[in-house]
C-alpha cells in the first residue's frame, strides 16, 4: 500500500485520480490552493518548500503526482514569472521533498516543450525541446529541474487535454457548435486529444509498476492524429449537434501573443513499452467522455 499526494488535485487531471482513487487501496492525499465546496481538499502551496517538505514528512508519502501547473498559455506571455514560479520552481520543490525520502515524482509535462521547429513526424522523448513560448519554456525548466535533482521520477508529456472537469476545448466546443450556426477552426495544427482519465489510468499502471529502473521522460496522448477542426467536428457528432457549420481555417486568422506547434504528436513507444500501458484510440475516448457529460 503507497500513500500518494496529489497536486492540483482540483483540476482536470487531479479530478479524474480523485475518480480512480475511490476504487484503489493506496492512500491518496488531495491537494490543492483553490478549496472546492464540497470537495475534501488539503491546502498545500507547492511554490514553498519548506511547507511541501513537512507534508510529505508528516503524511509518510511514497509517491507525489503533480496535476498543477499555470496553463493560460496565452496570459503566461504576460505573467512569466508567475509561469515560471509553478510550472519550474514548484516541480524543483516537489522533487527535492521525495527524493529526501526516497519516493516517486511523477511530473506532468507537456507538447508545448516543441514547436520552434516544423516536424511532420511524432516527437520523441529526447529530441530537443524547443518552446515557443513562455507557457512551454516554464515547463522545460521544471522538466529540467527535477532531472538535476534526481532520485525517482516519471516525467510525463502530454497534449491536449479534456475531461468532464473544468474548462477544457471539448466542453467549449458542445456549447459552441450547439448554439452558432457557423464555426470556424483551425486545422492547420495538428495534435492528439488526450482524455484526462485515460492518463490518470496511465498513471496508476506507472505507480504500480515502477521499481526504480524507469525513471526518465515519457510520452501519453491518446492514439492517433487529428487537427481542431477534426476534434471540433467528431465532438458535434458525439453531442448529436448537426446545425453548426464547421469550417477550416489557417491559425493566423485568430491572432495570439504565442506561436503554437503546428505539429505535436507525441510518440508513445517508450510508455506502452517499458509499462505495458495499452492506450485508446482518440475518437473512443471522446465518445466516452462526452457520453459521460450528457449524464
Amino acid at each position: 500500500m503507497k500513500r500518494i499526494l496529489v497536486t492540483g488535485a482540483n483540476g482536470q487531471l487531479g479530478n479524474e485520480m480523485r475518480i480512480i482513487a475511490k476504487n484503489s487501496s493506496d492512500i491518496y492525499l488531495f491537494t490543492d490552493i483553490n478549496q472546492v465546496e464540497g470537495v475534501e481538499t488539503t491546502f498545500l502551496d507547492i511554490t514553498d518548500l519548506e511547507a511541501v517538505q513537512q507534508c510529505v514528512f508528516d503524511n509518510n508519502i511514497d509517491v507525489i503526482v503533480n496535476c498543477a501547473a499555470y496553463t493560460n498559455v496565452d496570459a503566461a506571455e504576460t505573467n512569466e514569472e508567475l509561469a515560471e514560479k509553478l510550472n519550474a520552481v514548484a516541480p524543483k520543490n516537489l522533487a527535492k521533498a521525495i527524493k529526501e525520502v526516497g519516493g516517486l515524482l511523477v511530473q506532468i509535462s507537456t507538447d508545448y516543450v516543441f514547436g520552434k521547429e516544423l516536424y511532420n513526424v511524432p516527437c520523441r522523448e529526447d529530441q530537443q525541446g524547443t518552446p515557443t513560448g513562455v507557457y512551454g519554456k516554464s515547463k522545460l525548466h521544471g522538466e529540467q529541474n527535477i532531472i538535476e535533482i534526481g532520485g525517482n521520477y516519471v516525467i510525463i508529456r502530454t497534449a491536449w487535454l479534456y475531461s468532464e472537469f473544468g474548462k477544457n476545448f471539448c466542453k467549449t466546443m458542445m456549447n459552441l457548435t450547439s448554439t452558432k450556426s457557423q464555426l470556424n477552426v483551425v486545422f492547420d495544427q495538428v495534435g492528439t486529444p488526450t482524455y484526462a482519465y485515460d492518463l490518470a489510468k496511465a498513471i496508476v499502471v506507472i505507480i504500480d509498476k515502477f521499481d526504480g529502473t524507469q525513471t526518465g521522460v515519457y510520452h501519453y496522448s491518446n492514439e492517433g492524429v487529428c487537427s481542431w477542426f477534426d476534434f471540433t467536428k467528431m465532438i458535434a457528432e458525439y453531442n448529436g449537434t448537426t446545425t453548426c457549420d464547421i469550417l477550416p481555417c489557417h491559425s493566423d486568422e485568430f491572432p495570439s501573443p504565442v506561436k503554437r506547434p503546428a505539429y505535436s504528436v507525441l510518440d508513445k513507444t517508450k510508455i506502452k513499452k517499458v509499462f505495458g500501458i495499452e492506450i485508446p484510440y482518440w475518437t473512443d475516448s471522446l465518445k466516452q467522455c462526452i457520453t459521460n457529460l450528457k449524464k
